[in-house]
């Protein structure tokens, strides 16, 4: 898995075209609904940085919403982004957002510099989670607002029985179906198994220094979304 995550960035690369079309269809279009609920959790800001942007989903919504005049984006896959910005330019928002190549565990801006930072199922895929909480507290101004919208793992056992199926065997199927690549979705499905949430990523804020830090799990507890400041 860690070996994976060094190379994150290609993976993303190979898989970006269907990125999300895949996402919108399998999760029935309910993933619109997830990142609209967390860029209401933002207060208006100035200056935002959304990490791991991709494909910039999370960015135009925040604009669409306007929680922010400005978003700085940083990702690893050039191929995400560059789909990322067709679509930013498509809506008429290339003026609001921004690309940066560049890793979130050794990000190029200076400490104290945004006023908010989101990342959208992106945490879960950096090789050292602890140093990029630590680079998000580094660069976000004191009394910063944090969002993190992360997949997690439903406590119910009859959701998490056909979450398991459904992870495990029909969307490794369906991604090699529709992106030929089966083993990216395959590191996909481990990788939200195998990540932490609910109170041990709560722990792990605290010990970055974040304070008033709150979760709101949905959809049966499919995904969660984080939501902290800097002091």
């Amino acid at each position: 898995m860690l070996e994976e995550k060094k190379h994150i960035g290609t993976l993303f690369d190979g898989i970006a075209q269907t990125y999300d079309t895949l996402n919108h269809v399998l999760s029935l279009n309910i993933d619109k609904s997830w990142r609209r609920k967390a860029v209401r959790k933002l207060s208006p800001v100035s200056n935002l940085l959304d990490v791991a942007i991709g494909t910039a989903d999370l960015s135009i919504e925040i604009i669409r919403q306007k929680k922010a005049k400005y978003i700085q984006g940083i990702d690893l896959s050039r191929e995400m982004m560059r789909i990322g910005e067709e679509k930013v330019n498509k809506v008429g928002f290339s003026k609001y957002i921004h690309f940066n190549y560049g890793s979130a565990l050794d990000m190029p801006y200076a400490d104290n510099t945004f006023d908010a930072l989101t990342c959208a199922y992106g945490l879960r895929n950096f090789s050292d989670t602890d140093k990029g909480l630590a680079e998000f507290y580094r660069v976000m101004r004191p009394g910063a607002q944090l969002v993190i919208l992360e997949f997690s793992y439903p406590e119910n056992r009859i959701i998490r029985f056909f979450y398991d199926l459904f992870f495990t065997h029909i969307l490794p199927f369906i991604g090699r179906i529709v992106s030929h690549d089966k083993s990216a979705y395959t590191y996909l499905n481990r990788s939200v198994k195998e990540f932490m949430w609910g109170e041990e990523m709560i722990r792990h804020l605290k010990d970055t220094g974040f304070h008033d830090i709150h979760f709101q799990p949905l959809t049966f507890g499919i995904t969660t979304i984080y939501t902290a400041t800097k002091q």
